[in-house]
């Protein structure tokens, strides 16, 4: 919800950086745009920057951390996995 929000603001900021160019309004029109694009691009990168909770444990080669936490969303304790060749990471609900 805060997330749809953010990015409509953020939208709209950049729409009315346009209509500030359209009218020659260059200063009003470079801060609108920047900091509607900024926040849209902002929202949408932190979307996929952080991965979702994924169901059932992975298999090989993950290996489970000591690294446990309780999800503020779904209130599900959440288990962190690791992939020793990559680094790479899976937070998976328990």
């Amino acid at each position: 919800m805060l997330r749809t929000i953010v990015l409509g603001l953020g939208i709209l900021g950049f729409l009315a950086g346009l209509f500030a160019l359209a009218l020659h309004a260059l200063p009003p029109a470079a801060i609108f745009a920047f900091w509607g694009a900024l926040v849209v691009v902002g929202t949408i990168y932190e979307r996929y920057r952080y991965k979702p909770l994924e169901e059932g444990r992975p298999g090989s080669p993950w290996v489970a951390t000591a690294e446990r936490f309780i999800d503020d969303e779904s209130g599900k304790a959440v288990t962190v996995y690791l992939d020793p060749a990559t680094g790479e990471r899976k937070y998976v609900l328990e």
